[in-house]
Parts: C-alpha cells; sequence; structure tokens
C-alpha cells in the first residue's frame, strides 16, 4: 500500500504544483519558476519531485501534519490543468487545497504575490487549470521574473530566457519565501503569507 493510499478518505490533503515546460532547453528559465520553488520546498524536506504520475513529476511530503503532493506537470505549460485536475479528482482533493506556483512577467524578480482565489491574468498555465477545475477559487503564489527588457522583445522569448547574473539572488530569496509561503498556506495560514510576502 502507497504512501497516499494509506492516507486517502481519512484526512485531509493537499497538492503544491509548480507550472513550468518539461525538458532541458527550459531548465532554469524564467518560465520555469514555478518548477524551482517546488524544487526548493522538496528540497527543505528531504524529499524528491521524480515519480512520474498523473501526467506530472510527483513527490510527498507531510507539511503542517497535512499529507501533501508536490507536482511539477510535464504537459507543457499551456496544459498544466490536466495533470493537476487528474490528480486532484483522483484523491478527491478540494480545489481551495490546490496551491499553484507560477511565474508573473508585472512583478519584479524577488517579488511575490499570493492570492486566495482570482482570473488567470494572461497566464496561460492558470487558464488551463481554471478551464480543468472548472473554477478559479484555489490560492496561487505568483512569482516575478520581471518584464521584457525591450517592448520589441518576443514575450515568449523573454520568458523561456535564463536569470542573469545579476538577479539570482532575488530569485533564491523568492524561491524560499515561497516555500514558507505554500506551507503557511497549507497551515491554514494565507493572511499571513499574504502579509508577510506580498
Amino acid at each position: 500500500m502507497s504512501f497516499f493510499e494509506r492516507f486517502t478518505g481519512n484526512r485531509p490533503m493537499y497538492i503544491i504544483a509548480g507550472l513550468g515546460n518539461p525538458g532541458s532547453k527550459y531548465e532554469n528559465t524564467r518560465h520555469n519558476i514555478g518548477w524551482l520553488a517546488v524544487d526548493e520546498l522538496a528540497r527543505e524536506q528531504g524529499v524528491s519531485v521524480d515519480r512520474v504520475k498523473f501526467h506530472a513529476l510527483t513527490g510527498q511530503c507531510v507539511l503542517a501534519g497535512q499529507k501533501v503532493i508536490l507536482m511539477k506537470p510535464t504537459t507543457y505549460m499551456n496544459n498544466s490543468g490536466e495533470a493537476i485536475e487528474e490528480a486532484r479528482s483522483f484523491y478527491k482533493i478540494p480545489t481551495h487545497n490546490v496551491i499553484v506556483l507560477s511565474d508573473d512577467v508585472n512583478l519584479a524578480p524577488g517579488k511575490l504575490r499570493i492570492r486566495r482565489k482570482g482570473s488567470a491574468g494572461g497566464h496561460n498555465g492558470l487558464k488551463s487549470i481554471i478551464e480543468c477545475m472548472g473554477t478559479d477559487e484555489f490560492p496561487r503564489i505568483r512569482l516575478g521574473i520581471g518584464a521584457k527588457t525591450h517592448p520589441d522583445m518576443d514575450l515568449a522569448d523573454y520568458v523561456l530566457g535564463k536569470f542573469p547574473s545579476g538577479e539570482q539572488k532575488a530569485v533564491e530569496e523568492a524561491l524560499k519565501n515561497a516555500a514558507r509561503a505554500a506551507e503557511l498556506i497549507v497551515e491554514g495560514d494565507i493572511n499571513e503569507a499574504m502579509s508577510l510576502y506580498n
């Protein structure tokens, strides 16, 4: 009997999903900062996110006494909701127990924006999740990647680029803060998370 099978049905469960794209060409790019945040949380908890399940790389940990699935969907960004909804539906996890970490071009590198719910705000990964789950009422942690460095630059080229060395320190701090914010949300302290990190 697996870890999850032992606990499914008798205690609340959460999904913490970081959005990104699979493949070496996307590693450590701005668009994959959600994946990096899940990796940071997994590292802090001493677990791996490498089991292939629900069209995602998955891992498991316990936060604040709650069983948590860590997910990095491998469906590519625009279809992230398919993987997340598959896992959510399988374990019958309430939509408000799905915590999503994603990039945000409207925030400077190092900044976070935490919300209980809301629109996709032009983010295709969030749009897919909202469509697949049929609701926008799930908490999300958006991590700043900064705006395009030149107005004529293609947005896709920008988000699929890597962070310059001058932004690394701010990004690393944001990853730690996002991991802590996700933990606070599982603890039921989303107000505290927003107060500390917004």
